[in-house]
């Protein structure tokens, strides 16, 4: 099992470059970046943002901090936990993904959802009924994209023809793509246009997931697909283990470099030989 971080890259914390660097150096194998584009003031719904952390409204852009990311370290395994894919135009977020893959020699990582703060979504113009189908089109397209010199994708939400998009990611078909969600379609979602699963740590969720170990395959292969967790806690990597987890990311506040050097440090003692 494989140990990483996720952070909100903010003005006052660590600068993203240097913490992938103190990562790196103490065995870690990733470094992931959330993404919210912004937090609107106020919601019609239910969800309370008044109460969300401030890194939620101040977080630098996801792909910049990537950028800094895979500059400052060599071997770190980067990506995103998770890109809101239906508040992102596609043929733009192609070009970053492809960006930061050339840019880190091949060490991008996808991960992928559909948002939850609804108005969030609408100030993006989308639909938040539509999210699901919204996120599969758009991905689809990038697959195309990335994938094909001249280009044409033509959906519900997503229409062009004949585009031309470079670069093209260094690991080919594409970097892998982490869906993100819970329920009883995600392991259809998966299959459907991901390569991985990144649930959030909840009640039950370690359940899911051997049971997803078990049962869900890509078309034409009988290899489990991989399964990152996002937001462990440290002591239940053990269990994460015998679930099947293949890479576990902690959810770390974001702090100066004092302070998250001395975190990450305590984290590393504690994993020990795991890291090794």
């Amino acid at each position: 099992m494989k140990f990483g971080f996720i952070m909100f890259p903010t003005q006052a914390a660590i600068p993203p470059g240097d913490f992938g660097v103190l990562l790196e150096d103490r065995g870690f194998e990733s470094l992931f970046m959330p993404d919210h584009t912004h937090i609107p003031a106020v919601t019609p719904e239910r969800y309370d943002v008044l109460n969300l952390a401030p890194e939620f409204k101040n977080g630098m852009d996801a792909f910049v901090a990537l950028g800094a990311i895979a500059q400052a370290a060599t071997t770190l395994q980067i990506g995103t936990a998770v890109l809101l894919v239906t508040e992102r135009d596609p043929i733009v977020t192609a070009k970053e993904v492809a960006s930061v893959d050339v840019l880190s020699g091949g060490r991008m990582n996808f991960g992928i959802g559909p948002g939850w703060i609804n108005q969030e979504m609408r100030n993006h113009g989308t639909n938040p009924d539509h999210r699901w189908r919204v996120m599969r089109e758009r991905v689809e397209a990038m697959q195309q994209i990335w994938t094909h010199d001249i280009a044409s994708y033509h959906g519900d939400f997503v229409n062009f023809d004949r585009i031309t998009s470079w670069p093209k990611p260094v690991q080919k078909p594409h970097p892998p793509i982490l869906v993100a969600g819970n329920g009883p379609n995600v392991a259809k979602r998966v299959i459907a246009y991901g390569d991985e699963w990144i649930p959030m740590l909840r009640p039950g969720v370690l359940g899911e997931i051997a049971e997803f170990k078990k049962t869900a395959r890509k078309p034409g292969s009988n290899e489990p697909i991989p399964v990152t967790l996002f937001g462990g806690e440290l002591a239940d990597v053990d269990a994460y283990a015998e679930a099947g987890v293949d890479r576990v990311l902690f959810w770390v506040r974001p702090q100066d470099t004092k302070t998250m050097t001395s975190t990450v440090d305590q984290i590393a003692l504690t994993l020990g030989s795991r890291l090794a």
